[in-house]
């Protein structure tokens, strides 16, 4: 199963970033997924199948 995945939607991922930041950002969707941490800024891009298996869920953004 593809997960849906939007820009602008907040991802809290399986990993830690070594800033210290659990928060992603979607910028780009597509074959490669364009993720951008919420702590400090940096910009990464992961393949979707990576980006599957080491999201852990979508943040509300509505409740919180």
């Amino acid at each position: 199963m593809i997960l849906e995945i939007n820009e602008g939607e907040l991802w809290l991922m399986r990993r830690q970033h070594p800033c210290g930041g659990w928060e992603f950002r979607v910028y780009r969707t597509g074959a490669d997924i364009g993720i951008e941490c919420t702590t400090c800024g940096r910009r990464v891009m992961v393949d979707r199948r990576r980006f599957e298996s080491r999201a852990k869920r979508r943040v509300d953004t509505a409740a919180g």
